[in-house]
């Protein structure tokens, strides 16, 4: 029997669905009232690379997986579309794409937040005069007025995982979309606009809170589309969707689509996501996502953090009159660098490294310095191997690459320590390297803090489940939802910080070398 169509009988609204547009995947779980996973679907996502620096997706592609890992997911899971309450979509932040108003025409591919085509102009405007005139000027406003709205303007630092230059680039450079725009035929939108754009059949033009505060366009203390920003990088204010609540009725699908017509009733980036399923619901609550990138997100409650070295703020999500703030840190390069080493064959299987790892004392003083996606702070940055010997191994090499990532998690966190005045509480770690044992223990220790991991590491997946679940009346509140968690383990401190002093300042000081390369 086709999954579209209920069997006699059926009882409705027993499930969930929680769906990821990742970077490297798109997933689709189907949860029950106990959040117990009953149905999956995975897809890879393939990125298209079209010339260096260049990372974009075909529209047409990533909508047919979407489509079709609900499609299987479901039928994976016994059940029938009628028995979804509803419809939770977490996606890859600042990706993004414009098409034309009246036709639906896109006119280019994706650009992925990976993209690099903007890192020259990211630069220059992070070192113009403009911009520290600018930073100047919102300072003494600060001063003068005490108005915590110019604390954090999005546009006072640039990267080129932002979309902001990245969206002035297709207005000078792509003539269809700048002449659509100036006749209010151009629409602009992240994954997750673009996905319920078509699961409505261009009925649903929006996108919610956490995905347009991702975008660097987006003000998370004046909540809008920031127009002096936009006139800086003569990008049409024309162009951007309404903002909606991050649990919120979209409206449903297209019966066509599936059958039948199902509620979309959550839309949120996926960092925002992961913290939800984290259920990180309380100020100082801590998640570390390890997975293609590594990201550090703080609950700062209804306090809005400036942007501060490395540390940026950002909606997490607004359900109705609550809007919860978080302070993020990325890093480049986790899962990335680990797919990496696998495709050039130092391991067959990604459960091995940290057997591998832990199978020798040290990596004999062989560092791993990543670079593959460019850094925000050094364009330049080469990733490298240093330290190299004849004795070195592959065993040197995998844990070396590992210990890179413990040391970059003990910078962000040291950071986030510094410059975050909330008392940090619970950390709680998802992503597929959060399956890795040997970098989850290293990071307790430096950090000398315990680490929690859930049973199930696609928290973005949950989180998305989690806030439709609520829009739907599926689960009734947060205090449910915290029940539901499942802890798989606990990582506590078995090493003093200092044991690993040596090996981080050698590390330190081969990050210093591969600058500027």
């Amino acid at each position: 029997m086709p999954c579209g169509q209920p069997e006699s009988g059926a009882a409705p609204a027993r499930y969930v669905l929680g769906v990821d547009v990742g970077s490297t995947v798109v997933k689709c779980h189907v949860y029950d009232r106990a959040a117990a996973v009953r149905g999956s679907s995975y897809r890879k996502v393939e990125s298209l690379y079209p010339c260096p620096g260049r990372v974009e997706l075909d529209p047409e592609v990533l909508w047919s997986q979407f489509v079709g890992v609900i499609k299987e997911a479901v039928q994976d899971a016994g059940a029938h579309m009628r028995q979804i309450a509803g419809l939770g979509i977490s996606t890859q932040r600042a990706t993004f794409i414009t098409w034309h108003k009246r036709t639906g025409k896109p006119f280019h591919n994706f650009i992925s937040w990976q993209d690099l085509r903007s890192a020259e102009l990211v630069n220059s405007w992070n070192k113009s005069l403009l911009l520290k005139v600018i930073h100047v000027i919102f300072t003494v406003l600060h001063f003068l007025t005490g108005n915590d709205r110019y604390l954090a303007p999005s546009f006072l630092t640039f990267s080129t995982q932002q979309t902001s230059m990245k969206l002035s680039w297709v207005f000078k450079n792509i003539l269809e979309a700048e002449e659509a725009a100036k006749k209010n035929n151009c629409c602009f939108g992240t994954v997750d606009t673009w996905l319920l754009y078509r699961l409505t059949k261009g009925s649903v033009y929006a996108t919610d809170y956490s995905n347009a505060s991702a975008t660097g366009i987006f003000e998370p203390f004046t909540k809008c589309w920031n127009p002096t920003l936009c006139n800086l990088l003569s990008i049409p204010m024309s162009v951007f969707p309404p903002v909606k609540d991050t649990s919120f009725n979209f409206g449903s699908t297209d019966s066509e689509i599936f059958g039948v017509p199902i509620p979309i009733m959550a839309v949120v980036a996926d960092q925002q996501s992961a913290m939800f399923g984290e259920c990180c619901f309380h100020p100082g609550d801590v998640k570390l996502t390890m997975g293609t990138g590594g990201f550090w997100n703080v609950n700062t409650g209804e306090h809005l953090c400036a942007s501060r070295r490395g540390l940026y703020p950002l909606i997490g999500w607004k359900i109705g009159e609550e809007v919860v703030y978080l302070t993020e840190g990325c890093m480049s390069d986790i899962g990335t660098a680990i797919k990496w080493a696998q495709d050039i064959s130092l391991f067959t299987n990604v459960d091995e490294t940290a057997k591998m790892a832990q199978s020798i004392v040290d990596s004999q003083g062989v560092c791993f310095v990543p670079g593959f996606q460019v850094s925000v702070n050094d364009p330049c940055l080469s990733a490298s191997f240093m330290g190299l010997k004849p004795s070195t191994t592959r065993n040197h090499l995998v844990r070396a690459i590992l210990e890179s990532v413990a040391f970059r998690n003990k910078q962000l966190y040291d950071i986030i320590v510094k410059k975050v005045r909330i008392p940090l509480q619970t950390i709680r770690a998802d992503g597929g390297v959060s399956n890795n044992s040997f970098v989850m223990q290293m990071t307790s220790d430096l950090i000398n803090k315990k680490i929690e991991k859930p049973a199930n590491a696609d928290m973005s997946s949950l989180g998305a489940a989690f806030l439709a679940g609520l829009a739907s009346g599926f689960w009734t509140d947060k205090e449910q939802l915290k029940k539901l968690r499942q802890i798989e383990a606990v990582f506590e401190p078995q090493k003093d910080t200092e044991e690993y002093r040596p090996a981080m300042d050698t590390w330190l000081q081969a990050m210093k070398r591969s600058l500027h390369w």
